[in-house]
């Protein structure tokens, strides 16, 4: 008999969004997962040989890569930001819509200059905008509080993810420039693609959703 195939998801919001395509994909978690105070991390799945992990956006990416996970879901910033060789992201699930920006303090936008300290939970991709601008970017790695570094003098701007804008506003920042557009995606490590059809299966399965949705 297989061995069940993995899925992993991200916690948070994303989670919800995808929650409903799952479903109808055909990857329903058992009960406990929606159990609000269980501290598991590992789930079974209704009526299926898969089980499902739930584990921070950037180490979806991360189990599927290294085969840990075989599918997974994840948003498109994660998928650009690590750009693994073993990590393949067929189909754009077009949910979880948000953008990668670069924000500073009001009244200090786009000021000139050859060398910046920018607070980001993004090296790889802070480094390649600012690289494409001939400008040196030393990164501060953040994974969270950002807005809070131009404040406390520990970056003069900030690489993030924005949804409204909201946050920036209410920490005196501004929005100054879109790095990447952002949504989610259905990612596969290449290896089981190739070895474990119920892996294309799967990602047959929801590029259909997502086809009859558009």
């Amino acid at each position: 008999m297989a061995e069940p195939l993995t899925f992993a998801v991200p916690k948070g919001r994303l989670l919800d969004e995808a929650l409903p395509l799952m479903t109808r994909a055909g990857v329903v978690p058992e009960a406990e997962f929606h159990d609000k105070h269980s501290r598991a991390l590992s789930f079974a799945c209704e009526n299926s040989d898969m089980r499902i992990i739930r584990v921070r956006a950037f180490d979806v990416a991360t189990f599927v890569a290294h085969g840990a996970a075989q599918v997974g879901i994840v948003g498109s910033d994660v998928v650009e930001e690590f750009a693994y060789s073993d990590l393949y992201a067929p189909v754009d699930l077009d949910i979880g819509h948000c953008r990668l920006s670069v924000a500073e303090p009001a009244g200090a936008e786009n000021a000139a200059t050859s060398h910046l300290r920018v607070a980001s939970k993004y090296p790889n991709l802070t480094r390649r905008h600012y690289e494409r601008q001939g400008i040196q970017a030393e990164v501060v790695k953040l994974n969270g509080a950002m807005e809070l570094a131009p404040g406390l003098g520990l970056a003069s701007r900030i690489v993030d993810l924005v949804s409204t804008g909201r946050t920036l506003k209410d920490n005196g920042l501004v929005e100054t420039a879109t790095i990447l557009r952002i949504s989610a995606r259905l990612i596969v490590n290449r290896a089981a693609l190739k070895t474990d059809e119920r892996v294309g299966l799967l990602v047959e399965r929801f590029r259909a959703l997502v086809a009859e949705a558009a």
